[in-house]
């Protein structure tokens, strides 16, 4: 048996989250990892962390998060040229990006196309009858803006919801350049269904959440199952009959908080059968 397994949200700046990820282990030496993002806003940690992966999976595929994207203590490489970095400094330890040729996952009932995807987001998670100024004055109010706002620089675009428009076309482009029919794992650090937002203690956060662009991808794109981080709520969801997954480690004041049992580490998001060959197609 060969698994897909899946983690976000590793925070590795916190030495007890460190500890965590250099643990993980594959549970065969074909099982394939997803990283959805916010590993660490240190380029050096990140890249460590996926080399590390590398050498343990046969597989690795990593979309980024907003805290890779950081330009915190790194202002001469930032928004699209530090992310075009991190892309680069992946190939070299042969971790899949969402620039790369999307893997196929085998399956009795054809092969699945496992595709990391980097949208951002665009503030337009928020009430209907609400301007973005609105909603972030309240955010403001209560003293939940992301930090983003002082770290996430969009440049070369004029601000982030630009950033992101770009990000949605060449992204959709893709998508729909897989073959008809064919299914997908979607993977993004932003969650593509607005739905698990319902959870956040502070709604208000939304705004940093992602984009309505996405919130059909799940049945357009034949998806199995859609993994995303960011919300550090780890949960399994369905919408439209379609699997969704939280895999964030989160904060480790955020576990110690938690009342109900929830196994922290890797997510296990579809088994191979045994005598099923892998294979090395792209699309």
């Amino acid at each position: 048996m060969t698994t897909l397994f899946a983690i976000s949200d590793l925070h590795l700046n916190h030495p007890a989250n460190r500890s965590i990820a250099e643990a993980l282990r594959p549970d065969s030496p074909d099982d394939w990892l997803i990283v959805a993002g916010d590993v660490s806003h240190n380029r050096g940690h990140l890249v460590d962390f996926l080399a590390l992966m590398r050498a343990r999976f046969d597989k690795v595929l990593w979309a980024p998060g907003n805290h890779d994207l950081w330009s915190r203590g790194d202002p001469t490489l930032c928004g699209v040229a530090r992310y075009e970095h991190l892309v680069e400094a992946c190939r070299r330890i042969d971790v899949l990006t969402p620039e790369d040729p999307y893997p196929l996952w085998p399956d009795p009932a054809g092969d699945i196309v496992v595709a990391p995807l980097f949208v951002l987001y665009d503030y337009s998670l928020r009430p209907d009858h609400e301007s973005k100024r609105d909603t972030m004055s309240r955010a403001y109010a209560e003293r939940v803006v992301c930090t983003d706002e002082h770290f996430l620089n969009p440049a070369p675009y004029p601000d982030r919801e630009s950033w992101c428009a770009a990000r949605l076309r060449i992204t959709q482009a893709r998508l729909d350049a897989i073959p008809a029919g064919a299914r997908t794992v979607l993977i993004a650090h932003w969650p593509l269904h607005p739905g698990p937002l319902r959870r956040l203690r502070h709604p208000v956060f939304s705004l940093w959440c992602g984009t309505r662009a996405t919130a059909d991808w799940h049945t357009r794109y034949r998806c199995v199952v859609s993994v995303y981080g960011h919300l550090h709520i780890p949960l399994t969801e369905a919408y439209d009959g379609v699997r969704h997954e939280e895999v964030s480690l989160g904060y480790p004041r955020e576990r110690a908080a938690r009342t109900r049992p929830f196994q922290y580490g890797l997510r296990k998001v579809l088994v191979r059968p045994v005598g099923l060959e892998p294979t090395t197609e792209r699309l």
